[in-house]
């Protein structure tokens, strides 16, 4: 069975603020506006976090997710109102026991349709000093510059 997944949203800032270390595929609570504007591709998950609240639920925070022009102004919805994620009970006690630990956080790394769903990739995170920043962008720089000397040759 293939799956049909579309890339709707990344958040690039997230590989490079953080040590990415386990990745979860979550659902998300919508409206329906909300859902059409996801498929017209009106999604920013930049500034975005999840909450995980006492090991029972899990929530997408500072997502926004553009209003729905045709939708009018009773059915459509808040832009950066909190959605609820669809996790297994045991991936949000996981998640919690792992947020308790100081410097971790929950990250969203992309949102995309698969199989006309909209899933939330989301990832355990834990924050990078300024010094591992700084080692991210200068392999960055070195393989780019070894790529430009490869294109000359």
């Amino acid at each position: 069975m293939t799956e049909n997944i579309k890339v709707i949203a990344t958040n690039r800032k997230a590989s490079f603020e953080y040590f990415l270390m386990e990745k979860f595929e979550a659902g998300l609570v919508l409206h329906g506006s909300e859902i059409k504007s996801i498929r017209a591709g009106q999604v920013s998950i930049k500034e975005a976090y999840v909450d995980v609240q006492n090991g029972e639920a899990a929530w997408l925070v500072e997502a926004h997710i553009a209003p729905y022009e045709q939708a009018g102004k009773f059915f459509n919805h808040e832009p950066k109102r909190k959605r609820r994620l669809l996790l297994h009970k045991k991936q949000i006690r996981e998640l919690w026991n792992n947020v308790r630990i100081k410097g971790m956080t929950v990250v969203p790394t992309r949102l995309y349709l698969k199989d006309g769903r909209a899933k939330l990739e989301i990832a355990l995170a834990k924050g990078k000093k300024a010094y591992d920043k700084r080692a991210t962008i200068a392999k960055r720089d070195e393989a780019r510059s070894n790529e430009r000397a490869a294109r000359v040759r």
